[in-house]
């Protein structure tokens, strides 16, 4: 398939999934290698086939959407956004808790792929709010759309390509040597469910303290669908908790009552109030 005509179905098809063509510029290679295989395997000439067929088989835009996933997962990916929910961040969520006479402080991990994010957040809280706070504990949900990435997360071993932007003291503190791959250690993979679920349609059924939605909401999503899943965030939240997204994302414009927490940008308070109903 050539660019252009990946590029102009690209634009074409993404509105029709609440997807925009503007974060899939970067990557839409991947996107356009995943369509060109699937046109083969129908035996179909060129994009208008495609389209046709789309057009005519309407289950062909859920095979369409899967395609269009984009799972980059790292350990420890984007450090000063670790660095800082280990040192001010989970601390403050931890202290918010015993102050107000609960042991647990829960977290959502959004769009987990194989499980480098929730682990990240576990080995986190390990290093700084664990052993000042040794009263309260951390539970984490990780949900994504994908069940084959799933299962690789709760194996937890991984290749060395994924703990590259992991420091060295930290990787040999939480993982230990397994062949060609490296193992997540037990005491590291405690009080982590993964789930699957597609954040559009669904949620997990908890009151967070931490959401992640790093790279996939702020990113992939059209700006209606980035707005209301906003909103419904806030049910699932507790007023103060925080929010993070990527660090090279920005929040809707239309978001009332985020503070950006301790001047860290990609890492938000979110107060309890909403956006107003529209008129009718």
């Amino acid at each position: 398939m050539r660019n252009q005509d990946c590029i102009g179905f690209l634009q074409w098809c993404l509105p029709g999934l609440g997807l925009r063509w503007r974060g899939f510029r970067k990557v839409r290679g991947t996107v356009c290698k995943r369509v060109a295989r699937r046109m083969r395997d129908l035996g179909l000439a060129d994009v208008a086939g495609y389209r046709a067929l789309l057009a005519t088989h309407p289950a062909e835009w859920a095979r369409l959407d899967a395609m269009c996933r984009i799972p980059i997962s790292r350990f420890w990916r984007d450090r000063g956004v670790f660095d800082e929910l280990a040192s001010n961040t989970l601390p403050a969520l931890a202290r918010d808790a015993r102050e107000r006479g609960d042991s647990v402080i829960r977290a959502w991990s959004a769009g987990c792929a194989s499980g480098e994010e929730p682990y990240s957040l576990r080995l986190a809280w390990t290093l700084s709010a664990e052993p000042a706070f040794p009263d309260v504990r951390i539970d984490i949900v990780a949900t994504d759309v994908d069940e084959t990435l799933l299962a690789r997360a709760r194996r937890g071993l991984y290749r060395p390509s994924s703990l590259r932007d992991l420091p060295c003291s930290l990787a040999e503190r939480a993982f230990r040597r397994s062949g060609d791959l490296f193992e997540l250690r037990p005491e590291l993979r405690r009080d982590i469910a993964f789930s699957r679920q597609d954040i559009r349609t669904e949620a997990p059924d908890a009151k967070f303290d931490l959401a992640l939605w790093r790279n996939l909401v702020f990113t992939y999503f059209d700006a209606p669908t980035q707005s209301r899943l906003l909103d419904e965030l806030r049910a699932h939240m507790r007023p103060g908790g925080a929010l993070v997204i990527g660090a090279h994302e920005k929040l809707p414009m239309s978001a009332l009552g985020v503070a950006a927490w301790s001047g860290a940008p990609p890492i938000c308070r979110l107060s309890g109030t909403r956006r107003p109903p529209r008129p009718d």
